[in-house]
Formats: C-alpha cells, sequence, structure tokens
C-alpha cells in the first residue's frame, strides 16, 4: 500500500513550477519554428535519412529544455498539452492571417520549369537530383524528362506537372470537344428550322 502511495506521489507531483511548465514549451516551441523555417522548407517534408537522425535527435536534445527538472507524468501531460494547444492557435492565427502565413512560410519556388532544371535552385535548396527523381518516381513520372514543372511547396512537398496530358484530361478534352461539335450541330439545326 505504501508503494501504491510513493507511485501516485511520483507520477502527480510536479517538480517545477506550473507556469515554467507552460512558458518551457512555448519558448521551445518558438525555437525550433525559426530554426527548421531557417533551414529551408527541405527540412520539412521532403527529409532523407540524414534529416531523419537530425530531427530524431533534436527532439531528444530539446527534452530536458520542455520538461526541465521534472519526470512527473502530470509534468508530462502539461507540456505536451502546452505543445498541442500553442501549435493549434498558432494555425488558426496564420488561417486567418494569410499575409503573415506567407511571410512565416517563404514562397513557392521552382525547381523545374518549362522541362528545363534549375540546378542553383536545388542547390540552395539542398535537393539532389537523385532527391527529385525520387520524388517524381513517387508521384507517377518514370523520369525528370516526363516532367513539365516542379515546385517546392512553402510547406516543403514537391509537386509535378507532366509534360504530356494525363488521361483524365485528355477524356476532357475529348468530352469538351464532342460538346463543341454538338453545340455547333444544334446551332446549324436551330438556323434550318428558322429558314
Amino acid at each position: 500500500m505504501k508503494e501504491l502511495a510513493v507511485i501516485t506521489s511520483d507520477l502527480m507531483q510536479i517538480g517545477v513550477p506550473v507556469l515554467e511548465k507552460i512558458i518551457r514549451p512555448i519558448l521551445v516551441y518558438v525555437f525550433l519554428v525559426a530554426v527548421l523555417r531557417l533551414a529551408g522548407k527541405r527540412e520539412l517534408a521532403q527529409i532523407n535519412t540524414f534529416d531523419l537522425v537530425v530531427l530524431l535527435t533534436l527532439s531528444n536534445t530539446v527534452q530536458n529544455a520542455i520538461i526541465g527538472n521534472d519526470n512527473s507524468f502530470l509534468g508530462g501531460v502539461i507540456g505536451a498539452t502546452t505543445l498541442i494547444v500553442v501549435n493549434a492557435i498558432v494555425v488558426r492565427f496564420l488561417y486567418d492571417h494569410p499575409l503573415l502565413s506567407k511571410v512565416l512560410e517563404g514562397d513557392p519556388d521552382k525547381l523545374i520549369e518549362g522541362g528545363q532544371i534549375y540546378d542553383d535552385r536545388l542547390r540552395k535548396e539542398g535537393i539532389s537530383l537523385y532527391e527529385l527523381e525520387a520524388a517524381a518516381h513517387r508521384q507517377g513520372f518514370a523520369s525528370l524528362s516526363a516532367v513539365e514543372t516542379a515546385t517546392l511547396e512553402a510547406g516543403g512537398a514537391i509537386s509535378f506537372i507532366g509534360k504530356t496530358p494525363t488521361e483524365e484530361t485528355m477524356r476532357h478534352d475529348e468530352i469538351m470537344r464532342q460538346l463543341r461539335q454538338l453545340r455547333e450541330e444544334l446551332s446549324h439545326l436551330r438556323r434550318r428550322e428558322n429558314c
């Protein structure tokens, strides 16, 4: 029975003041958002093995900055809840302020345009030709020669537009052609009736 009381006390007794438990995650959140923004869009979505290792060790590195000298369950819940609430507030605020969101997230960057690969932009974003081609493969392109445009979006994803129309586009174009033809025939029939 005494052990249960000790366990309960360890789980629920916060080792640092509650206000400190709230301020620490907010400061770490702001710091990480700033650092990841400065690191570039690539760090957000197009991660390789090295980026993954950095992100995993980064989370472990800032752990003590978030929890301080407190290993209690309740302290962890307060820290995690603070991070989730702060993130929800920031996301909603940026949704209502698109200009500020654009400033914080940055602009999309063309990596390929008109079929031409911009090596200087790839170098600036830290994306190798191999990584760009792998991203194109994941989106169904056989090679970069089939890509008309590739854009590194503000959120870190790379979007591709192919040189040749997709089946859906060709089907749409054919339906539109047939509709125009029907419209012309209908117009011709109406003119005949009016004569």
